[in-house]
């Protein structure tokens, strides 16, 4: 018997990988010089922000809980980012970072499309599909960088 996932856990998983590319982001901000990628970037924490609210208004109109990302997550991302860009922050580490973020967010999102697909209502897979256009635009975006 398949496992299908409610819309609550799927809207609460978008808010999460949103949280996570928001976590992610303010860490690596700092630690960029280079003006045109940090802008690049802040546009894109402007989205990831738009489709927290969506996310987190969706779940409270249906009575769903969204949680943050554990402390856990956040510090080995802090840790990765930190240790990483320390290193190298030129604009081609930068946007590999990135996208090898975005890709992993890709992934998970596509993946839960796939399995509930048939299941979830109208509004949770346009916020699904939104997200996954934008993650896939910045992914794009970013490659510029390399």
């Amino acid at each position: 018997m398949e496992n299908f996932k409610t819309d609550g856990e799927i809207v609460a998983e978008i808010y999460r990988n949103a949280q996570l590319a928001l976590t992610s982001i303010a860490d690596i901000l700092p630690e960029i010089d280079d003006e045109e990628i940090k802008k690049e970037i802040i546009s894109e924490h402007e989205e990831y922000e738009r489709i927290c609210a969506e996310a987190a208004l969706l779940a409270k109109n249906m009575g769903a809980e969204v949680k943050e990302p554990s402390p856990v997550k956040k510090a080995m991302m802090w840790s990765a980012i930190k240790m990483n860009a320390g290193t190298d922050n030129s604009r081609s580490n930068i946007a590999q970072m990135m996208i090898r973020g975005t890709v992993t967010g890709i992934t998970s999102l596509k993946t839960t499309m796939t399995e509930g697909e048939r299941v979830m209502n109208g509004e949770v897979k346009k916020l699904l599909n939104d997200l996954i256009t934008v993650e896939e635009n910045f992914e794009e975006k970013l490659k510029k960088y390399l």
